[in-house]
């Protein structure tokens, strides 16, 4: 199983370089960070940085529930009405890769189950 993510400012109609984004998994008392990234040129996040055990040996996530924030107060450089993009979504299968693709504007925002 793999995870990845790309985001696409819509303003712009180009990629969202250097966003960054926190990989969290569900536990008993909340969501505890697993790993972290920032997106590349091209606004995506393929390998991230593991933050702690709920990290699988082989670099992927386990089966689970997980929340990606992605820091957009930070990249958009201004005051905007969503200051961070929160995304809950599980992962059921091992086997499977899974992508979070996030479109991206000051006012609005918008995610789906990629491929």
């Amino acid at each position: 199983m793999s995870l990845s993510t790309h985001v696409l400012d819509t303003v712009t109609g180009r990629p969202a370089p250097g966003l960054f984004v926190r990989l969290s998994r569900r536990a008993p008392h909340g969501f505890v960070p697993v790993a972290e990234g920032r997106t590349d040129g091209d606004g995506r996040i393929r390998e991230w940085s593991p933050l702690g055990r709920e990290w699988a040996a082989d670099g992927d996530p386990r089966p689970g529930t997980y929340r990606l924030v992605f820091d957009t107060a930070a990249y958009l450089g201004q005051d905007a009405f969503f200051p961070e993009v929160s995304i809950v979504f599980t992962i059921r299968d091992a086997g499977e890769h899974h992508h979070v693709p996030l479109l991206l504007s000051p006012f609005a925002y918008s995610t789906y189950r990629g491929s």
